[in-house]
């Protein structure tokens, strides 16, 4: 039973920066699960907006927001994030359930409840890395849930510019056999190196079998979008200036990367699976979904 939460001791790891996005996300979450319609379910997101003071007063029912789907914010980017937990949801289920992979790794795992809400095969293992704080925060609220993961659930308690692939190793990741890798909302804050190094990272330690997800944005000018309803309204209701976190320079093509590496990919807009479940953001103007990539990648068997 999910019950009541309280203020934690690792509040200070989603208070600021890229931090304060993950609240942001379990919002949206937390408006999706309770959607006539809904996409994806996370009984846990609202209990984490609820336990931070930066997002205490936020909305987690879209009743809670006085012009609805209108609104910008809490409406259509809501939405997105949405149909994107949907969507990689499936993709992580459908490897595991479909492939001999039984490693997850959740890269910037962030406030990610994967682990305690979808049905896992036996034999899995949930590797989520993230900075200290941020699953300092995440771990005192699901304790205070009495929550259960439904599967084995490792933390690594790291940030990604330091040696996650040590940190990886020491807690029982190997090599020698498929895993499945996820990069949710994370690459777009990283420089283009640290992305370069990342992906490249993820091929070494990937053996035949695996599959990676991951999402980004090809737009050519971010600033282009800068008067966007979906910037201007994060920036208004909630103080979060997206464009000011996200890294400017020019995107490297990781994709391509990855198939030049002998990866099967495909690389798909978002609006692709609205078109597909029927629900979710459409094309519009002086979009800033524009760019936005989800991209699928599994590295074949010989």
């Amino acid at each position: 039973m999910v019950g009541t939460t309280h203020h934690n001791t690792g509040v200070e790891g989603v208070e600021g920066g890229v931090g304060v996005t993950a609240l942001m996300v379990a919002a949206a979450r937390a408006i999706e699960t309770h959607r006539h319609d809904t996409l994806a379910r996370d009984v846990y997101a609202e209990h984490f907006v609820r336990a931070a003071p930066a997002s205490a007063g936020w909305p987690v029912r879209m009743q809670q927001v006085p012009d609805g789907d209108a609104n910008p914010l809490w409406g259509r980017f809501a939405r997105y994030f949405g149909l994107r937990t949907r969507v990689l949801d499936d993709f992580l289920l459908r490897s595991v359930h479909t492939g001999s992979a039984r490693q997850v790794v959740l890269l910037g795992a962030g406030l990610d409840a994967r682990a305690f809400r979808l049905d896992w095969p036996p034999g899995c293992v949930i590797f989520e890395i993230d900075r200290e704080g941020v699953l300092a925060f995440k771990h005192e609220v699901l304790d205070g849930l009495s929550a259960t993961p439904k599967a084995a659930r490792v933390p690594i308690p790291i940030d990604l510019r330091a040696d996650w692939v040590g940190a990886l190793a020491d807690a029982g990741f190997d090599t020698t056999v498929p895993s499945v890798w996820l990069a949710e909302g994370l690459l777009f804050y990283l420089p283009t190196v640290a992305e370069t190094n990342l992906i490249d990272m993820v091929d070494r330690l990937s053996t035949e079998g695996s599959a990676l997800a991951f999402e980004v944005k090809l737009d050519k000018d971010l600033l282009e979008y800068r008067d966007s309803p979906l910037y201007t309204s994060t920036t208004q209701q909630i103080g979060i200036d997206l464009l000011n976190l996200f890294d400017k320079e020019p995107r490297p093509d990781s994709a391509g990367d990855l198939a030049s590496k002998g990866w099967s990919t495909s690389v798909h807009t978002p609006f692709d699976f609205t078109r597909q479940h029927g629900r979710g953001p459409l094309p519009e103007q002086n979009d800033a979904l524009a760019g936005n990539r989800w991209v699928f990648a599994n590295k074949p068997r010989p």
